[in-house]
């Protein structure tokens, strides 16, 4: 039996938890708590957890890695329905043995959950090249605040009745709704998947950021990391390139990747193929969220991609021992540091980058996850106090409180 501290957020842990088997559970769960005036925080794997800000109030633990049923799996349709409980590994295992994949691009795959990598609004470096995760949601049924289930789209790929609702919750980290099934349109997996490492001295920077950015075969992830030793290459800065698509596509892709650095200097460009290269994408998906002590923070910035690498390096230049991450296709900037103090930090930080969101912190840093609440945050308000009234579902975890 987990601990019940394992749920604690901020100051607080819940009175007691609950683990629902099912969607009828869930809602039952979110009815008692809303009788009886709690305060309930969803829980899946607890990877993007501090991605939010910590509860107002929390009296209730809702655990829902029982909902982990694969629904209506139609190869041929190209559609699956997963439990919000099912991990993102146990997804792409049930896809794998037919050769097709959703391209979530969790960290952590094997312990995070896919309605929470939703709810959190997570999206990843391969986004460019397939859809964000709620471009893929075609479906989803979620247990409202007073313990009604409701279900919006389906199980068709094209579906243009009535409002798609489901996209509604994805990035709301559980404070509308607590997502019980996702359904999803599934692709055919590339054939080949090839990842390339290749670091650069400091000196060769721009030149190296130009002529990668420049591929005509873009690949479908391109970042440039300084520091995440946890991430392939070390803690030198390097390019890391991820090329995915029929064999003689990566190949041809691999010649011009490597033409194009040596054009700029690189020297040495490593290859990783088939399960080396996905071990080591996945190693990468990690380490933005892997912490570096207990006053270690993580901060994403989104912005243009032809910005991302001088974004990236102008953080570097303000804030000592900062390590960055800069997505050279969807313009993301990750900055990972460690600080005594968290408030200079998370200011300097946001002060380069303008509006940039928690995605990981150490259990001693009590940071703002959200920054400046934006010019919306009236409707916002509104609509929370539509979807929950009485503030049952995670009260504060959102932007300005909400």
């Amino acid at each position: 039996m987990i601990a019940i501290d394992t749920y604690a957020l901020g100051a607080l842990q819940p009175a007691r938890v609950v683990e629902p088997a099912d969607a009828q559970e869930v809602a039952a769960a979110l009815r008692a708590a809303a009788d009886a005036g709690e305060a309930i925080v969803v829980h899946g794997g607890g990877t993007l957890q501090r991605a939010a800000n910590a509860p107002a109030r929390y009296d209730v633990a809702l655990d829902v890695r029982r909902l982990d049923a694969v629904h209506a799996y139609d190869p041929h349709d190209l559609t699956l329905g997963a439990g919000a409980g099912m991990t993102v590994a146990a997804l792409d295992d049930v896809l794998a043995r037919n050769r097709q994949f959703v391209p979530l691009d969790a960290p952590r795959a094997a312990r995070a959950t896919v309605g929470g990598t939703l709810a959190a609004g997570w999206a990843g470096p391969r986004r460019a090249a397939y859809g964000r995760p709620r471009d893929l949601l075609i479906g989803a049924t979620v247990a409202l605040a007073d313990g009604s289930l409701a279900s919006s789209g389906g199980m068709v790929v094209k579906n243009v009745t009535g409002y798609d609702m489901g996209k509604l919750y994805v990035g709301s980290h559980g404070t509308l709704g607590t997502l019980v099934r996702a359904n999803f349109k599934v692709l055919p997996a590339p054939p080949a998947r090839r990842l390339a490492v290749a670091p650069f001295d400091d000196d060769l920077r721009e030149r190296t950021v130009a002529h990668a950015s420049g591929l005509a075969l873009e690949p479908v992830a391109l970042l440039a990391l300084d520091g995440f030793r946890e991430a392939p290459g070390g803690e030198r800065p390097r390019l890391v390139a991820l090329l995915e698509g029929s064999d003689a596509l990566v190949e041809r892709a691999t010649r011009e990747l490597r033409s194009a650095l040596g054009a700029a200097g690189v020297a040495e460009t490593w290859l990783l193929d088939g399960d080396d290269a996905t071990r080591a994408f996945q190693d990468l998906l990690d380490a933005y969220v892997a912490l570096d002590g207990e006053r270690s923070l993580t901060f994403i910035a989104r912005g243009r991609p032809a910005d991302a690498a001088s974004r990236a390096q102008r953080v570097r230049g303000a804030v000592r021992g900062a390590e960055t991450i800069a997505d050279l296709r969807t313009g993301d900037v990750v900055v990972r540091v460690r600080a005594r103090d968290e408030a200079p930090v998370e200011l300097a930080v946001r002060d380069v980058l303008g509006h940039a969101t928690l995605l990981a912190a150490g259990t001693a840093v009590q940071a703002d996850a959200w920054g400046e609440p934006p010019a919306t945050l009236a409707t916002m308000r509104a609509l929370k106090a539509a979807f929950d009234p009485h503030g049952t579902l995670a009260p504060g975890r959102f932007v300005g409180g909400i």
